[in-house]
């Protein structure tokens, strides 16, 4: 059973705390699917992400290639997880099921605490997984660090 984090970004921009996010993933030894709302968008984190420091280099791909199945970080606007991934980061308010939330290992929704409507489709989705029964954590970075502000549900084994 998979569980939901949801990362309330107040102090960090995307292009600054995903990479930590996906380095954690990574050294837990999963594969990560990173879906985005827009292509655009995707394309250039894609960018960001290979002009990034090279001792923290995050090996990635766009969705698309011949070598989406190996990819340890695959970035796309569809539903498919064709690497395996045991991990879904969503951006830009991308939708996911609960049933994606408690096949995989866990869900990361990261969103901008600035942007009303990201808020909005964050507490939507954090209800939508806590009717469907998916453990939650809320974590917010306002204090400076992550914190954990709430939790729902009981913790997987």
């Amino acid at each position: 059973m998979g569980e939901a984090f949801f990362y309330h970004l107040t102090r960090s921009p995307l292009e600054g705390a995903l990479p930590t996010l996906l380095a954690r993933a990574l050294q837990n030894g999963w594969h990560v699917v990173v879906r985005g709302a827009d292509a655009g968008r995707l394309d250039w984190l894609d960018q960001h992400l290979w002009l990034g420091p090279e001792e923290s280099f995050l090996p990635h791909g766009l969705a698309g290639g011949v070598h989406d199945a190996a990819q340890p970080v695959l970035l796309t606007t569809g539903p498919e997880v064709p690497n395996g991934a045991q991990c879904l980061m969503t951006i830009d308010g991308a939708p996911f099921e609960p049933e994606e939330a408690l096949a995989l290992t866990r869900v990361c929704v990261i969103f901008d605490g600035n942007d009303q409507a990201a808020l909005d489709t964050a507490r939507g989705q954090w209800r939508q997984m806590i009717a469907a029964g998916v453990p939650a954590q809320y974590w917010s970075e306002e204090s400076g660090r992550w914190q954990k502000k709430a939790e729902s549900g009981a913790r997987p084994a």
